[in-house]
């Protein structure tokens, strides 16, 4: 199977939901090259419905001129995790794009065999099931300085215990911290 490298910008307690307080905080170019850098050691993206509901917009129009960025999420291929979002509409909303059907581990599996690196983003559901199945290799946390006190959280109480292992840390400018866990 392909390797599935996850990305999420989370609070302190492990907030995901709606990151728009992320904007506060800026983007740190060196936050940019280690996302970059996600990237390019995939060759598709992998993402939840409303993930893709979100990035298709603000991606589908974006030129290599304006996001370095562009290239990869626009001509990658895209699998979609959806009970209700059929392939047509995952095509014409977003190019390179097909519907996987609801969750089933089986399923992303087979999708993420077909390729050397799966990027996945935000879609924190998704990367919830991911993590229960195991299937994620690499989990890149970017951690927010600030605690939210409610919202979705990425291991919300009763997640099953896992061990990770530390393979990089980075600490930016802004406040940011990334932190770069594998299973252990």
């Amino acid at each position: 199977m392909g390797a599935i490298a996850v990305h999420e910008f989370i609070s302190l307690d492990g907030v995901f939901e709606d990151p728009s307080w992320t904007a506060e905080y800026g983007f740190d170019p060196e936050m940019g090259d280690d996302i970059g850098r996600i990237t390019r050691a995939s060759d598709a993206i992998l993402l939840g419905r409303r993930t893709f509901e979100m990035f298709a917009p603000a991606w589908s129009q974006r030129s290599a001129q304006e996001d370095p960025g562009a290239p990869f999420f626009n001509d990658s291929p895209k699998g979609v995790v959806s009970g209700t979002l059929d392939d047509q509409t995952a095509e014409s909303t977003w190019r390179n794009s097909r519907s996987l059907g609801a969750y089933d581990a089986d399923r992303i599996r087979e999708f993420a065999d077909g390729y050397n690196g799966v990027y996945v983003s935000g879609s924190g559901s998704l990367v919830r099931s991911l993590l229960a199945d195991g299937l994620v290799s690499s989990l890149h946390l970017f951690v927010y300085p600030l605690v939210r006190g409610t919202g979705a959280r990425l291991f919300p109480e009763g997640s099953a215990p896992a061990k990770l292992r530390l393979r990089q840390h980075d600490a930016y400018d802004n406040g940011v911290l990334h932190v770069h866990y594998t299973a252990a």
